[in-house]
């Protein structure tokens, strides 16, 4: 058959002899505009306009290293979580398949090795056929074109400018590619552009890179695709969309067969393996991509790393930046998390209360001496679903790191002062007559600076539990609020509350101009738990009396690498000896009779040394359980919220399939910390506390302060009996 008339057109001696002349003149850097005039003609653009955009393009392209994602690991390096904007997982050609290899350039530049920037064969034929049909209908870019071309889309980010300009068909922009081709073949091998062009290209379904489209398609590695795999992957890159498998499975099974055909009739396999691998299916085992903290098995602690670190300075001078190093850069960020634990948490949250419950449950759990959080669970799971009772508030953090101003945390406050007590030489056997309810001026109690705190407004707090002499033993143990108040207006408002921001409570929140210079919380109902705080914040609290006084900070990350493995940034613990170690041992000697026999938690004794302290808050709006071993510090909470957080009271409400009616911690949320607790109970060390000793207690800490001698009062005898505050 006879070509047909535009065939000999554009395949005549002329276009020819054009062709060779255009590629040579810019290989050589000498773009004139005689030497382009012909071909910026039929092209449609000026010659003048070709050899000025050419003379102002930087001689060589700055190959940036490639977006990949990151993976967020727990404590034996099993990934929670996936991270990226790009889901690229960058490998090196050694790794990749040779018949992946093989098939790239058997469909897309068969005769890569042989030629330098520009396949004239290629250009010529493609330049043929797009000039017969009017346009552009078939490339005849290299793959080192075609590297150039993805490269600049990939740096062109979201510039949507940029991007036009690097996939815009014309002539004048494969000059461009062209020039740039030209200095990555005269800098690089051409095993190196090949597996650039590789780990650059996208083969849909959020698959960047070969590796990520091995393990999507087919669940496997880009070492160790096979021939009918590569082939269809390899097709893939022509339209990754059009030919999506998943979509269009007959056009993309077509499209791998020529493929297929291309390599059998190039001789790289043989006719046996060719007609073996178009008579298999696609065989797809598809796996979609997962980023984000959604899917992660621990979503909110994936939510509190990422927080975590886009605060860090040292990642980034601002948080975009830090944010494309943690999405971009194919870190590998460890944490501390303990799965075994997290799936305790969780069960033992979801147990108690429900996603839809006018209600969120909380748990956090944080290790003595290192501050590692080990786990951290919420009740309303992670998702957009607000009527499943879904939401991506995290409740358990703190506020900096969290979506919560927090939740009063009731009487486990009342540890801080019972602490600042004994530091003050205070002794554990100090009692004090302790009424039902009493009436104490402000003025009597110390703030900082040694002055009266307030005026002549009488604070009236009362008793849930019981009333009479009170101990220190028996005043925490009972959580007789008459008690600590008193108690408070001999250590004074400055000390616990320094106390407790130095073991992990954050409190900074300014009165405003009323009292300028003032906190919020430092008021004498402090002890009563007024401030909002989150469960994290009291683990790591607690964790100061089960790490004998010493104070580390909540710590959700160990280590960060790079993709190369190299260590970026180790996250050690920092830790201070903020109470004195026998005062320490004192708080968890009297905490302990709280889970003993008689105690309001005894029923969730793990039967191993133990101590924690309820917390219920006036208006019922809260109950919490901070406990602890000498080697975890747990604290779970129950807050009354309806479906945007708001607090509201617990009292009436439904939760977890019960009515909530005469609110206490014991009852409907110590049995969270002990379900959570018991099902660890056989992977935690089972170290005993320090014993406490009274002559150990005196020696440390001294006489007391004959200063603070307010209201000792007199001394009675009463029943021990009564529930939490």
């Amino acid at each position: 058959m006879s070509p047909s008339a535009p065939e000999r057109l554009t395949a005549g001696r002329v276009v020819k002899h054009l062709l060779v002349m255009l590629a040579a003149s810019v290989v050589l850097g000498v773009v004139v505009s005689g030497l382009a005039l012909p071909f910026a003609g039929m092209a449609g653009i000026s010659a003048r306009n070709v050899s000025e955009s050419v003379k102002e393009l930087p001689a060589e392209l700055e190959t940036q290293a490639l977006p990949q994602r990151s993976r967020i690991l727990d404590a034996n390096d099993n990934v929670i979580a996936t991270i990226f904007d790009e889901n690229r997982v960058n490998v090196p050609l050694t790794q990749v398949s040779p018949f992946m290899r093989q098939a790239i350039v058997s469909i897309e530049d068969y005769r890569f090795y042989e030629h330098g920037a520009l396949d004239l064969q290629g250009t010529l034929r493609a330049l043929i056929v797009n000039q017969a049909n009017s346009g552009v209908v078939q490339g005849g870019s290299s793959i080192t074109q075609q590297m150039v071309k993805l490269t600049l889309v990939q740096q062109a980010g979201d510039d949507e400018q940029a991007r036009a300009e690097a996939t815009e068909e014309t002539f004048s922009r494969k000059i461009q590619e062209l020039r740039y081709a030209i200095a990555i073949e005269n800098t690089y091998s051409k095993d190196w552009i090949l597996e650039r062009y590789l780990n650059l290209a996208y083969f849909g379904n959020g698959a960047y890179g070969i590796q990520s489209a091995a393990r999507t398609y087919f669940g496997t590695s880009a070492a160790d695709l096979t021939l009918p795999q590569a082939a269809l992957l390899a097709g893939l890159v022509q339209n990754p969309v059009g030919l999506d498998p998943t979509v269009n499975p007959d056009r993309a099974l077509q499209r791998r067969n020529v493929v297929i055909d291309r390599m059998a009739q190039l001789n790289v396999v043989t006719d046996e393996d060719q007609q073996a691998a178009r008579s298999t299916d696609l065989g797809l085992n598809v796996r979609a991509p997962s980023n984000g903290c959604v899917s992660s098995v621990a979503p909110f602690y994936c939510d509190y790393v990422l927080r975590y670190l886009l605060a860090d300075p040292s990642l980034g001078e601002s948080e975009d930046a830090r944010r494309s190093l943690l999405y971009e850069g194919g870190l590998t960020i460890r944490t501390p998390l303990i799965q075994t634990y997290q799936a305790s948490a969780d069960e033992a949250v979801a147990d108690a209360v429900d996603p839809t419950d006018n209600a969120i449950g909380g748990l956090a759990m944080v290790e003595p001496g290192t501050g590692y959080v080990r786990g951290l669970a919420q009740s309303r799971p992670m998702g957009t679903n607000m009527e499943a009772g879904q939401t991506y508030l995290n409740y358990t953090v703190p506020e900096r790191l969290g979506d919560s101003n927090g939740f009063q945390a009731g009487s486990t406050f009342k540890t801080f002062v019972l602490a600042a007590a004994l530091e003050q030489g205070i002794p554990v056997s100090w009692g004090i007559s302790s009424p039902e309810q009493i009436a104490v001026r402000e003025s009597t109690f110390r703030d900082c600076d040694g002055e009266p705190y307030g005026g002549s407004t009488a604070w009236e707090p009362s008793n849930s539990t019981d009333s009479g002499y009170m101990t220190m033993t028996t005043g925490t143990r009972l959580s007789v609020n008459t008690f600590y108040a008193q108690l408070t207006q001999r250590t004074g408002l400055c000390q616990p509350f320094e106390l407790a921001r130095a073991m992990g409570v954050e409190l900074d929140n300014p009165t405003g101009e009323e009292q300028p210079g003032r906190l919020a919380e430092r008021v004498p109902s402090f002890v009563l738990g007024v401030a909002d705080v989150s469960p994290v914040e009291m683990a790591e609290a607690y964790a100061t009396f089960a790490g004998r006084g010493v104070h580390c900070d909540a710590l959700p990350v160990v280590q960060i690498s790079d993709s190369g493995g190299n260590v970026v940034k180790t996250y050690d613990p920092t830790c201070d000896q903020v109470l004195t170690p026998e005062v320490a041992d004192a708080v968890n000697e009297i905490l302990s009779g709280v889970l003993a026999p008689g105690g309001f938690a005894a029923a969730q004794s793990l039967g191993i040394d133990d101590a924690g302290k309820t917390g219920t808050t006036q208006n019922a709006r809260s109950v919490w359980f901070a406990g602890y071993t000498p080697n975890l510090a747990t604290v779970a909470m129950i807050a009354g919220a309806n479906e945007v957080g708001t607090p509201i009271s617990l009292e009436g409400q439904r939760v977890g399939g019960r009515r909530f009616g005469n609110v206490s911690a014991s009852r409907f949320v110590a049995p969270i910390w002990g379900d959570a607790m018991r099902g660890i109970r056989d992977e935690l060390p089972g170290d005993d506390f320090t014993p406490y000793s009274a002559s150990a207690l005196r020696e440390a800490v001294g006489p007391p302060d004959p200063q603070g001698s307010v209201g000792l009062g007199g001394r009675a005898t009463t029943r021990i009996s009564g529930d939490d505050d």
